[in-house]
C-alpha cells in the first residue's frame, strides 16, 4: 500500500540499529563478499612497467597494495627499501603482465636507483621471476582493462549450472541480473519466461564456466522440470547456438579461482544422518544417503514415512555441504529434531527408529569439523536472503547461535517466514549496507521505527515550515495517488543516472566513497530516483550537512518542480532540508548538470550519460584552483547571511536531553579570518569554496583559540629534544620550533619510524595521543597522508584534540615540502 511505500523509502540502517538497540554483524564474517570485492590484483604479484627516467624501457615491479583501480608498486631489486614505492593507475600507466616485453620485442632494463645493486640482470630475473605470479593479463589489456572482475559477469553472460535435485547433468544458464556477485540466472531456452529463473552467488560450488561439464565428464541435459517444455530437437539446437557463441558470451576463468574446492567423502548408501533442507530451511528432520555418484558427490533424502507420499525432498551434497549433521547432533546441542512425518508417536528415539530401518548411522568421520570462530553473536543484525523468495533479501536477525550455525529471523518478508537455519559460510547472507551499496531494494521491517517522533530545533521562521512540508506532504500524496499513471506514461520515466566517479569530485565530495557508489540508479519514476542519487551524493560528502545546504531550496528560487526532504547526518546531528527536484524525464540531464555545478564538480560527475574513457569537461587535467576559477569564487555571497541561512533547513539531535555548551544557531556564519588567526585546514580535509562556514559552534572558535595558543607561545619559546631511549633510532635528532612556528626537521619524515612518530608527538602538546600512534602502527610516511577528516573517523577523537594533532601534522608536512620535497 501507498503507506508501506513510503516506510520503504525512509529504512535507514543507521537510525534502525540505534532504534532496537543491535549491532551489526562483522563485515569480515562474510568471507564470500570479501572475496567478491578484490579487484584481480594481489600483493606479491609481478608485472612489467614503464621506467619513469626512460619511457622506452621496462622493468619487473612487485605490486605491495591495492586500493580500486590503483596499485602501490615497487621495482624488484629495491627490496624492503619504500623509498622508490609508486602509485599506478591501471587504466592510464603503461603496465604489462611478465613476458609482455619478450613477446613484443620491449626492452628491460634496471632503473639507474638500483644500477648498482644488480650486476647481472639476467640472472636476477631469473631468481626473482621463478614462481611468481604475474597480475592478470585480462585485466591489464584489452576491454577488461581496470575493471572489477566481477563486472565481466554481466547480463547475457552464459555459465553452466548443475541440477543438485535430481541429477548431476549441468545445463547452460543465463545471467539476467548481477548485484554484487549475486546472479539471477535463466536456462538456455527459456529466454520468455522467469518461472524457473534462480538466484546464486557467482562462487557458489555447483556453478561453473561453459566448457566445465565437458571436461569433468558430465553431460549437458536440461533439467527434468523444464524438459518437457521443448523436443530433443529444439534443446540440442540450443547447444549448438551456445557453442557457436561461447567466445563472446564467456566469463573469464580467473573469477571462478575463489571458488570453494569441493573435496572427498566417505558416505555409502543407506547411511542416516540429520539434514536441513536448502529449500525450507526450518527444521532438522533425520534423512538418508539415497545414492552415491563418485568421491565427491551424493545425494540424500529427507525421511518421509507416509505410504502415499506425493513427492520427495531430495538433493544432492558434497563433503561441506551445510545443513548435514551427525545422529544424534540436535539432542547433543538441545535442539528439536523434527521427526519423519508418518513416524509413529511425537518422542523420536534414534536407536529405535535405527533398528526399525535397518540402518546405520554416517559415523563422524564423514562430517567436517564444525567451528565457532566466526564473529556472528545473538542479536545481531545482517541481511539474507528468504529462502522461500530468492528475490527478497530481508532484514535479519541472529536469534540463536549453535557450532558454525545461525538461527535467523527475518523481517519485512511479503509473507511471513519461520525461522531460518543458516550455515556461516553461506553465500545467501550478506553485511548490514550491502544492498544499498549494490543497489538492491532491501525488505524492511513492516513497522519502520524511522518515523519515530523527534525533538526537531529549527533555525526559521515556523510559518515557512509548515508550508514548505504543506507543500511537501500534498505533492507526495498527489504522486502516490498518480502511481499508476507513472507507471504507464513515459515522460516521468527517469532514464539510468551515471555516477562518473573519475570525474572531479569538487571541494565537498569525498572521490573515495563517490567511487563506493552503485555504478548507476534507475531507471524509474523520476522523483524517486533523483532522491535516492542526491542521497547518495550527500552521504558520499566530507559533510553531509554542507552538501544538504548547497541542494536546498532558496526561498526566493522561481518553484519548477517537486519537493522532497532530504536526510544529512554529521557528528550526531540529523539535518533536513527541502531540495527542489524535477518531475519529468526531459528535464534529468539539465538538473543533474546544474546539481554537479551547485557542488563545484565536474557536470558530468552524475547524470545519464556514462563517461567511459574521456570526459568531455576534460576535468582530469584540471586542477582543484582551476576549478574554482571555472565556477567563480561564490564564497563572498555567502558571507553576510542573516542567522538562520535558507529557511527550510531543520536539524534534529539525535540526544536533545543531553546538555550542550551554548549553542545559538547549528549554522554558525563566521566572518572571513582576519590576518591575526590562523588557518590550519590540513590539506585533504573537505574545505574549498564554503570552507568558512562549519557545522559545529567548537568549529567556529578554532581561529580564536589558535591565535591565542600561538600568542602564548609568542611568550614562552621552547627547544623540543628527544630524550627518549625507547628504540632511539638514528633519525630525527634535533627538532626545533622558532617563534613563527616554523618546523625544522633533522631528517625526512618519509623515513621516519612508528618510534620515531611517537618520540615526535610525545615533543608536544598531543602526547596522550601518542599511544594511538602506537597501537595503529602510523610511520612517516602515514602520517604525512593523514587529514583532519581521517583522524576524526579513524581515531574516534573530538574537535577539539583532532585539530590539534592536524596543526602539528600540518607543521610536519609544511617542513617536508621546504626541507626534502625537491
Amino acid at each position: 500500500d501507498a503507506g508501506s511505500s513510503v516506510e520503504e523509502m525512509e529504512f535507514n540502517w543507521d537510525e534502525y540499529l540505534e532504534d532496537t538497540g543491535a549491532t551489526a554483524a562483522p563485515h569480515g564474517s562474510f568471507k564470500h563478499v570479501d572475496t567478491s570485492l578484490q579487484n584481480g590484483f594481489a600483493p606479491g604479484m609481478k608485472l612489467e612497467v614503464a621506467v619513469k627516467s626512460d619511457q622506452n624501457t621496462y622493468w619487473v615491479a612487485t605490486i605491495i597494495t591495492t586500493c580500486g583501480q590503483l596499485l602501490l608498486l615497487r621495482y624488484d631489486g629495491y627490496g624492503e627499501d619504500r623509498k622508490a614505492d609508486f602509485w599506478c593507475d591501471i587504466l592510464t600507466a603503461d603496465l604489462h603482465p611478465i613476458g609482455w616485453c619478450q613477446q613484443n620485442k620491449k626492452i628491460l632494463k634496471v632503473p639507474e636507483g638500483i644500477k648498482d645493486k644488480i650486476p647481472d640482470q639476467e640472472e636476477f630475473l631469473q631468481r626473482v621471476l621463478k614462481g611468481a605470479c604475474s597480475a592478470p593479463a585480462n585485466l591489464l589489456e584489452g576491454l577488461h582493462r581496470g575493471k572489477n572482475p566481477l563486472d565481466l559477469i554481466a547480463p547475457g553472460s552464459r555459465l553452466e549450472l548443475q541440477n543438485i535435485r535430481d541429477s548431476l547433468e549441468a545445463w547452460v544458464v543465463n545471467v539476467v541480473e548481477n548485484v554484487g556477485g549475486r546472479l539471477k540466472l535463466r536456462y538456455e531456452g527459456l529466454e520468455d519466461s522467469d518461472k524457473f529463473d534462480q538466484w546464486l552467488f557467482y562462487l557458489d560450488p555447483f556453478l561453473h564456466q561453459v566448457g566445465w561439464a565437458a571436461q569433468h565428464g558430465y553431460s549437458l541435459q536440461p533439467p527434468l522440470a523444464i524438459r518437457s517444455l521443448r523436443s530433443e530437437a529444439d534443446w540440442q539446437e540450443i547447444l549448438k547456438k551456445v557453442k557457436e557463441e561461447e567466445e563472446e558470451s564467456s566469463v573469464p576463468t580467473d573469477l571462478f579461482k575463489d571458488k570453494p574446492v569441493i573435496g572427498v567423502h566417505s558416505f555409502s548408501e543407506g547411511m542416516k544422518l540429520e539434514a536441513v533442507d536448502p529449500m525450507a530451511p526450518f527444521v532438522i528432520s533425520p534423512a538418508t544417503v539415497l545414492k552415491v555418484y563418485n568421491d565427491k558427490y551424493f545425494m540424500i533424502e529427507i525421511d518421509d514415512l507416509r505410504p502415499e507420499r506425493a513427492t520427495s525432498q531430495r538433493y544432492i551434497c558434497h563433503v561441506n555441504s551445510a545443513g548435514i549433521f551427525p545422529v544424534q547432533w540436535s539432542l547433543k546441542n538441545g535442539l528439536h529434531l523434527s521427526p519423519p512425518p508418518g513416524y509413529p508417536g511425537q518422542d523420536f528415539d534414534w536407536a529405535d527408529y535405527l533398528k526399525q530401518c535397518g540402518a546405520e548411522a554416517a559415523p563422524q568421520s564423514c562430517f567436517p569439523l564444525l567451528t565457532s570462530d566466526h564473529g556472528f553473536k545473538e542479536n545481531m543484525k545482517l541481511e539474507a536472503v528468504n529462502p522461500v523468495d530468492p528475490e527478497e533479501v530481508c532484514i535479519a536477525t541472529v536469534t540463536k547461535l549453535k557450532d558454525s550455525y545461525l538461527w535467523l529471523q527475518l523481517e519485512g518478508s511479503k509473507k511471513p517466514v519461520p525461522e531460518c537455519i543458516v550455515s556461516v559460510e553461506s553465500m545467501n547472507i550478506f553485511p548490514v549496507g550491502w544492498c544499498e551499496t549494490n543497489g538492491y531494494q532491501l525488505r524492511p521491517p513492516r513497522k519502520a521505527i524511522v518515523n519515530k517522533q523527534k525533538k526537531i530545533a529549527v533555525v526559521q521562521p515556523e510559518k515557512q515550515i509548515l508550508s514548505s512540508r504543506t507543500v511537501h506532504d500534498g505533492l507526495k500524496n498527489q504522486e502516490l495517488n498518480s502511481s499508476d499513471s507513472v507507471v504507464i506514461n513515459g515522460k516521468y520515466c527517469c532514464p539510468k543516472i551515471y555516477f562518473n566517479h573519475r570525474c572531479f569530485s569538487g571541494p565537498y565530495l569525498n572521490k573515495g566513497r563517490i567511487a563506493e557508489l552503485p555504478q548507476s540508479v534507475g531507471p524509474g519514476n523520476c522523483v524517486l530516483v533523483l532522491k535516492e542519487v542526491l542521497t547518495l551524493l550527500i552521504n558520499a560528502a566530507y559533510k553531509p550537512s554542507r552538501v544538504l545546504r548547497e541542494l536546498q531550496l532558496d526561498e526566493e528560487a522561481a518553484w519548477h518542480g517537486h519537493g522532497e526532504t532530504l536526510k544529512a547526518k554529521y557528528k550526531g546531528k540529523s539535518y533536513r532540508a527541502t531540495v527542489e527536484v524535477v518531475r519529468t524525464a526531459d528535464r534529468v540531464a539539465d538538473f543533474c548538470r546544474k546539481t554537479c555545478i551547485k557542488l563545484e564538480c565536474c557536470p558530468n560527475l552524475f547524470g545519464p550519460q556514462m563517461v567511459l574513457d574521456k570526459c568531455s569537461e576534460n576535468c582530469s587535467v584540471l586542477t582543484k584552483t582551476k576549478y574554482t576559477h571555472y565556477y567563480g569564487k561564490r564564497k563572498n555571497k555567502r558571507i553576510g547571511r542573516p542567522p538562520g541561512g535558507h529557511s527550510n533547513l531543520e536539524v534534529a539531535m539525535k540526544k536533545p536531553n543531553k546538555r550542550r555548551k551554548r549553542r545559538k544557531h547549528f549554522f554558525v556564519h563566521k566572518k572571513k579570518r582576519s590576518s591575526t588567526s590562523v588557518d590550519n585546514t590540513p590539506a585533504g580535509s573537505p574545505q574549498g569554496s564554503g570552507a568558512e562556514e562549519e557545522d559545529d559552534q567548537d568549529e567556529s572558535e578554532l581561529s580564536h583559540s589558535l591565535a591565542q595558543d600561538r600568542d602564548k607561545r609568542k611568550r614562552k619559546l621552547r627547544t623540543f629534544s628527544f630524550s627518549d631511549d625507547e628504540n632511539k633510532p638514528p633519525s630525527p635528532k634535533d627538532i626545533k620550533m622558532e617563534v613563527a612556528e616554523k618546523l625544522q626537521l633533522d631528517s625526512n619524515p618519509l623515513e621516519w619510524s612508528v618510534a620515531d612518530v611517537v618520540r615526535f608527538l610525545k615533543s608536544t602538546d598531543c602526547a596522550p595521543l601518542a599511544r594511538i600512534f602506537l597501537d595503529q602502527e602510523i610511520d612517516g610516511q602515514a602520517l604525512l597522508l593523514l587529514t583532519l577528516p581521517t583522524v576524526q573517523e579513524c581515531m574516534d577523537l573530538k574537535l577539539g584534540p583532532a585539530i590539534k594533532l592536524c596543526h602539528h601534522i600540518e607543521r610536519v608536512k609544511l617542513a617536508f615540502y621546504q626541507q626534502f620535497a625537491n
